[in-house]
C-alpha cells in the first residue's frame, strides 16, 4: 500500500495523538491502513525520550511525559508544527535514513522560506549554524521509533512558538546550542498556517518516495 493519507489535525492534546498514533500504527503493521502523516499542533508540553537524564527535566519540577520515541526531552506547544509520519519502511530497516529523509524534507522547506539550515555531525535535526548571533541553534527537532517496521513520532518545527519554554530545561540534552524559531531567525512572524502546506507537500514527496521502492 502506497498511498499517503495526511490528516490536519488542528491543536491536539499529547497524550490523545500520541493514542492516536499508536491507532494508525496498529492498523499499518495489521495492512489495514494505509501511511499517515498527522499535522498538528500541542498545548504546550515536555516529553522526554528514553535517553533524558535527570538533570536534563524542567528546572521547576513542571511536570513531563514520558514517551517511547528516540532522543532526550522536548517542548512542544502552539506554534509549533508537529509532524507524525505513520509508514512502513523497506527492509531492511534503517532508522538513520529515514530520520536524514525527514530532515532533508525541512531543510527545503526552510530553503523556501529564504532561510539556510543544515545538518550538524552527530546530531539529529535542522540547524542554523553558529554565527555572530550565536551558537548553533536548532530550528527542527526529530525524534522517532520504528517497530515491527512501521515508524512513529517524528519532528517538530519551531514556527513562532513562546521561545521561553526552551529556557527552563536542557532541550535535547544539548547544553553547548540553543533552539529557535522560523520567527526568530527570519525576523517577522511566520505562522503555522504559512508554513503547513510547504511542509505537507515535502513530507509528501519524500515519504511517497520511500513506499515507491519498498
Amino acid at each position: 500500500m502506497s498511498e499517503l493519507r495526511i490528516v490536519r489535525a488542528g491543536l491536539v492534546p499529547y497524550e490523545e495523538a500520541w493514542a492516536q498514533q499508536r491507532e494508525f500504527h496498529a492498523a499499518r503493521v495489521a495492512g489495514d491502513g494505509p501511511d499517515t502523516l498527522l499535522l498538528l499542533e500541542h498545548p504546550p508540553v515536555y516529553t522526554a525520550g528514553k535517553r533524558t537524564e535527570p538533570h536534563e527535566r524542567p528546572f521547576d519540577g513542571t511536570p513531563v511525559i514520558d514517551v517511547d520515541r528516540g532522543g532526550k526531552i522536548t517542548w512542544h506547544g502552539p506554534g509549533q508544527l508537529v509532524g507524525y509520519p505513520i509508514v512502513r519502511l523497506a527492509d531492511p530497516v534503517d532508522v538513520v535514513a529515514h530520520v536524514r529523509r525527514l530532515e532533508s524534507a525541512l531543510i527545503d522547506v526552510c530553503t523556501g522560506l529564504g532561510l539556510a539550515t543544515d545538518r550538524v555531525e552527530g546530531r539529529s535535526g535542522v540547524w542554523v549554524r553558529a554565527d555572530d548571533r550565536g551558537p548553533d541553534r536548532k530550528v527542527a527537532a526529530i525524534g522517532v521509533r520504528v517497530a515491527r517496521g512501521v515508524t512513529m513520532h517524528g519532528f517538530a518545527l519551531n514556527c513562532d512558538p513562546d521561545m521561553r519554554a526552551f529556557a527552563n530545561m536542557i532541550p535535547c540534552g544539548i547544553v553547548d546550542a540553543g533552539a529557535t524559531s522560523l520567527t526568530a531567525e527570519l525576523g517577522r512572524d511566520v505562522p503555522v498556517a504559512e508554513v503547513i502546506d510547504a511542509v505537507e507537500a515535502a513530507m509528501r514527496n519524500i515519504l511517497t518516495a520511500t513506499a515507491a521502492v519498498r
